[in-house]
């Protein structure tokens, strides 16, 4: 990474114990902000995901607002059937590195994301039955979010919707085949930088959840943050007027186009300045919305 700076971030070392439970097994992720290792949980015998952020200083309020979520998630209803079908937190806590905490959250492990499914197929392009499957879970989640916690997730996308893995020999081998010694990249201001293992296709899926609540906002009252990536944007957050739980729907909607037709619906690019604009981003939905089925720019084919 270009922006890399080693201080940053708490500096792991496989095998090490954290509070006289968990102790790691293998670096899974190396993120902007984080790093995902697999660890063991020594008190119930299982494997955990857990994530290190970087010093809390360079978080800001984005860090307290995730744990806040989560523990707003913990004391409502288990009964609801979306309970399942969003990413839950079993611990979290804060490791001293040399300069500052850093949060730690424990996760139950997950394999890879929709995204990489997607680019894991050929036609780059998700099969109408797995998508039928992952929108099932994926509007459970959001009834869930909304409905009972009145949480806006306002991220929505494949890559923060990951399947869960119902195969445990999936992380014995991970941990089997770390060499010994561990495999090193390199020894970098005095730390241990671990090469990121990938997990192997499990035998069995278990189902997807919605993860990544970095970005949520409270439900119940009208936000104008500017949210959501730049193809999913909602046009009341293009326009900069008020939005609320709506933005979610509308950014499933671009999501499912995208993921079953290999392509955005949107993109928003503007030939003049070669990049994204938002008036050229109005300017596409107002060609679809308002267009003819002989007009559309996305024609679909007769069924035969």
């Amino acid at each position: 990474m270009p922006d890399y700076i080693a201080s940053r971030y708490y500096p792991a070392r496989i095998g090490e114990i954290f509070r006289n439970r968990y102790q790691i097994v293998g670096r899974l992720e190396f993120g902007a902000s984080s790093t995902v290792w697999l660890a063991r949980d020594m008190n119930y015998r299982r494997y955990v995901a857990l994530k290190i952020f970087i010093k809390s200083v360079c978080m800001g309020p984005q860090l307290d607002d995730e744990l806040q979520m989560y523990k707003r998630m913990e004391r409502g209803s288990k009964s609801h059937p979306g309970h399942s079908a969003v990413r839950s937190l079993l611990d979290s806590f804060n490791a001293s590195g040399s300069e500052d905490k850093h949060r730690c959250l424990m996760h139950p492990p997950l394999w890879d994301s929709v995204l990489t499914f997607l680019h894991r197929n050929p036609g780059q392009r998700l099969p109408a039955p797995v998508l039928a499957f992952v929108l099932k879970r994926l509007f459970l989640a959001l009834d869930y979010l909304h409905a009972e916690y009145q949480i806006i997730h306002t991220d929505i996308k494949a890559d923060n919707i990951m399947f869960g893995i119902a195969d445990d020999s999936v992380f014995s081998e991970f941990e089997e085949n770390e060499p010994q010694p561990p495999c090193l990249r390199k020894e970098l201001e005095g730390r241990t930088i671990y090469v990121s293992r990938e997990l192997r296709v499990p035998r069995n899926w278990s189902t997807p959840v919605l993860c990544d609540f970095g970005s949520t906002v409270p439900g119940g009252e009208e936000h104008t943050e500017d949210i959501q990536s730049n193809i999913y944007r909602a046009p009341e957050v293009i326009l900069e007027v008020p939005w609320t739980y709506s933005v979610d729907i509308w950014n499933v909607g671009c999501m499912i186009w995208n993921i079953f037709e290999g392509e955005s619906l949107f993109t928003g690019f503007d030939p003049e300045s070669r990049t994204y604009r938002s008036r050229a981003h109005l300017a596409e939905m107002i060609k679809v919305a308002w267009a003819s089925p002989a007009q559309s720019p996305y024609p679909r084919k007769a069924k035969s």
